[in-house]
């Protein structure tokens, strides 16, 4: 028994290496943007089409890559997706050579329809290998390990990509084609080395393949339904709003956060330094309080929690975008500490009360999470017409929503569709 349940142990912490890698490599695209910006000199509409291409992946590849699930099996298609991910990395070396910011943002999509696969192979496969009853521990420890990705990811990608060599004195624009040069070769060498560690994390799953199959075999996922199940739903369709938005704000705030940092009117910090309080205080602050809210969750009701959250975050944004100095700045990167709780609260709460099939419904919450596509681009379009303080009126309005969801399910009627209430990790 001690033999089976150590398997078992070693499988997780192998899946788990997968939450960390996908969480490292997605935050990188915060000081990417900034490094893309000013190399090709972009407003911020162009900019964010970075976080429109990646994010768009989910909604192209979801229900592909279940497909591929379905025929192959998680550890074949955890093996695909990070081939795939790979040659999206790859390819980045082979394209920044032509200074072409649209053939960026292809290799980029590669690398994010790798990592949607990824992630819907390895979420429910980290539910499997256990017993239910420790679920929620294992999704929650393996959260934690993505928020942790997030934070090591983005001080990496500044380091490498706005570092003082890279990016003169925080230069918002360049307009030497030799310091252009090197800030794509920068790019360049970030993802260079991002492909030898997926490739290394291959390996290292390719030779734990024997017992994360066993784990897996031993506890067996429920056959799902379809997604059209929870096109029924009222309570599905509104919990996929809410993701939708919820992962949109996050994205959209990271993805300004160092641009806006940067201005003088805020705090004027240089971009490497602005990445540096991006990855410590707002992504670190989202890892903190997932240990936070995982024992909250203990003693809160889910919706109530929520709703805290939420309605905290809508006040922060509003401060930022009717304020200015060290006042708005602290205030943006408050809101990661609140971001944390509200991808797990929103998925449970609505496996709780859509009532139909939880396949379903995972399948559906999965696919919104193309609002992190979706609203960045809103995001920049305030901030090229407006200002970057007035962009986050936007993430304010999200929150908002969200805060009304979490008010409607304090009231709302917990159904159960036969099925243990899995949460998948962002």
């Amino acid at each position: 028994m001690r033999q089976h349940l150590s398997g078992i142990s070693a499988a997780f912490v192998s899946v788990t290496t997968l939450f960390f890698a996908w969480g490292f490599i997605t935050s990188n695209n915060d000081p990417l943007i900034a490094s893309l910006k000013a190399s090709f000199s972009l407003n911020y509409t162009e900019a964010l089409l970075t976080q429109l291409v990646f994010f768009a992946a989910y909604g192209f590849m979801s229900f592909p890559a279940a497909a591929l699930l379905a025929k192959l099996g998680s550890l074949r298609s955890i093996l695909v997706a990070l081939a795939t991910m790979i040659a999206g990395c790859l390819l980045v070396q082979f394209i920044v050579r032509f200074q072409d910011y649209t053939l960026i943002l292809a290799a980029l999509f590669i690398l994010g329809a790798g990592i949607t696969t990824l992630q819907v192979a390895a979420n429910p496969l980290a539910a499997a290998l256990g017993p239910p009853e420790s679920s929620h521990f294992r999704l929650t420890f393996a959260q934690a390990f993505n928020s942790l990705g997030v934070v090591l990811g983005v001080n990496f990608g500044s380091r490498i990509m706005l570092g003082e060599d890279v990016l003169k004195a925080g230069h918002a624009h360049i307009t030497d084609p030799a310091e252009r040069v090197i800030a794509l070769q920068a790019v360049s060498h970030a993802f260079l080395l991002i492909a030898a560690m997926l490739v290394g994390l291959m390996v290292f799953i390719w030779f734990s393949r024997e017992r994360i199959t066993k784990a897996a075999l031993d506890f067996g996922q429920a056959p799902g339904g379809s997604v059209l199940d929870a096109l029924r739903s009222r309570w599905a369709l509104f919990g996929a709003l809410a993701i939708g938005l919820y992962v949109g704000a996050e994205v959209s705030i990271g993805s300004i956060m160092i641009n806006f940092l940067n201005q003088s009117d805020i705090m004027g910090l240089p971009l490497e330094v602005a990445g540096f309080y991006l990855a410590n205080i707002y992504w670190m602050g989202a890892l903190i309080g997932r240990f936070i809210g995982s024992y909250l969750l203990t003693i809160v009701r889910a919706p109530i929690l929520l709703g805290i959250a939420a309605s905290v975050a809508t006040t922060l944004c509003l401060v930022v975008a009717l304020s200015s100095g060290p006042l708005a700045g602290y205030a943006a990167l408050a809101v990661g500490l609140f971001n944390s709780i509200m991808f797990p609260t929103i998925f449970t709460i609505t496996l709780e009360r859509a009532g139909v099939s939880q396949a379903s419904t995972s399948g559906l919450l999965c696919v919104a999470i193309v609002g992190g596509a979706v609203l960045p681009y809103a995001v920049g379009h305030m901030a090229d017409s407006a200002s970057l303080s007035a962009s986050f009126f936007i993430p304010m309005a999200a929150y908002a929503v969200i805060a009304v969801f979490a008010v409607l399910a304090v009231r709302a009627r917990v159904q159960s569709s036969g099925e243990e209430v899995v949460p998948l990790a962002h």
